[in-house]
């Protein structure tokens, strides 16, 4: 890698969205099947919080003393897209109609100018909250998927 790549800062404009199927039946060991790739306008929540738990500690008089808590993580929406097929369509209303082990593995790859993968951010366990399709309307130019609202069990990034 060359130093210049070292500074180079990374466009967020360039990305793909790999999904696959999992359910968490018979403790998650099934394989999970692939669902496809989507292209969206927009990816946000790729977010980990944690939250520091606070320890008063007597005879400590210059300040608490802070532990790692628990880690939550934000809910990833994704806007303005479109994916070749219904699966994530029938993903969702499997969800909504009782099939609770119905999961999502969803890979959100970053892309350089020149396509080339660099940094990608893995969603474990993804559950589809909302579904949003697009308004019709002869004049607009917004395309089939408006809003897929994904709440998530980890997030992990990994450089490629």
């Amino acid at each position: 890698m060359t130093d210049r790549a070292l500074v180079d800062p990374l466009h967020v404009f360039r990305f793909l969205v790999k999904f696959s199927q999992r359910s968490l039946a018979r403790g998650g060991d099934v394989e999970p099947v692939e669902l496809g790739e989507g292209a969206f306008a927009e990816c946000t929540g790729l977010e980990a919080t944690m939250e520091p738990r606070v320890i008063k500690e007597g005879g400590r008089n210059h300040g608490a003393a802070q532990r790692a808590g628990p880690v939550t993580f934000g809910t990833v929406v994704l806007k303005r897209g479109v994916t070749r097929g219904q699966d994530l369509w029938a993903a969702f209303i499997a969800v909504a109609s009782g099939a609770y082990s119905v999961r999502l593995d969803v890979e959100v790859t970053l892309c350089g100018p020149d396509g080339q993968r660099l940094v990608r951010y893995d969603l474990a366990l993804a559950l589809p909250v909302k579904f949003k399709a697009a308004d019709f309307n002869a004049r607009s130019t917004e395309v089939g998927v408006e809003e897929l609202h994904l709440a998530h069990e980890g997030l992990a990034i990994t450089r490629i």
